[in-house]
């Protein structure tokens, strides 16, 4: 079982930045693509950015060149760092990873983190 545990969501102003941080519990599994997803009121769950594990990575039109995602494979952990926020950017995001474990692949959420856009 692997547990994802998010931080980093808030109020920010328009054209503001925030970083969004997830850490899988788990190390002694392979984890292999990571990604963050966001879903607004009303609106379906939406991918924001996804990274494999070899690094290469892609993004919804919508963010492309505002938003970045990386991580640390030795720790597990993904980041999404969110500049020039605007306020349709507003949603509950979550984290999300494929993890490899006795040879099964199996896809984890975390628990999501609010992140509102607004003056």
């Amino acid at each position: 079982q692997v547990q994802l545990v998010e931080s980093g969501g808030g109020l920010v102003q328009p054209g503001g930045s925030l970083r969004l941080s997830c850490a899988a519990s788990e190390r002694r599994f392979k984890i292999n693509d990571m990604a963050w997803y966001r879903q607004a009121p009303g609106k379906e769950r939406e991918l924001v950015a996804r990274i494999t594990s070899g690094g290469s990575t892609g993004y919804a039109d919508s963010v492309k060149g505002r938003f970045t995602i990386s991580r640390d494979n030795a720790e597990n952990t993904v980041y999404l760092q969110m500049n020039s926020l605007k306020p349709e950017d507003t949603a509950v995001y979550y984290c999300y990873t494929e993890a490899v474990v006795a040879g099964f692949t199996y896809h984890y959420w975390g628990q999501g983190t609010q992140v509102t856009v607004s003056s």
